[in-house]
């Protein structure tokens, strides 16, 4: 399964970063293998608004079938549920923790945004 994690930088190693529309990197590994690509996210961190949708895009486009994240905002929610990518909030940890857990079995999936987005 591909899931997509924000990350303060490019390797399983990095941090989670908890913003999802203006973390830095958003990391889509596939759970099985753990064969990683880093997605440049930069052009969305200073972004006035929209950054979460179009990150919210940018995890579709790539196939992640879950996004591991701290805060997901209502508007970028809504679009990856409309993606059919199911959410994971209040994440923390590295990338490669991050993973573990989730193979584990230890990550609930969120119904609903957890922060009223722009932070």
């Amino acid at each position: 399964m591909k899931v997509a994690i924000t990350a303060k930088g490019e390797q399983l190693s990095s941090d989670v970063d908890p913003r999802f529309g203006r973390a830095p990197f958003i990391i889509i590994v596939d759970t099985e293998t753990l064969a990683f690509e880093a997605l440049d996210n930069s052009t969305n961190v200073n972004a006035f608004k929209g950054a979460g949708i179009q990150a919210a895009t940018m995890v579709a486009d790539k196939g992640a079938q879950v996004l591991l994240t701290g805060y997901c905002g209502p508007n970028a929610f809504k679009t990856v549920a409309a993606a059919g990518v199911k959410v994971v909030n209040d994440i923390s940890g590295t990338v490669e923790e991050v993973v573990a857990k989730f193979n584990a079995g230890k990550l609930d999936y969120s119904d609903a945004a957890n922060t009223d987005g722009h932070w």
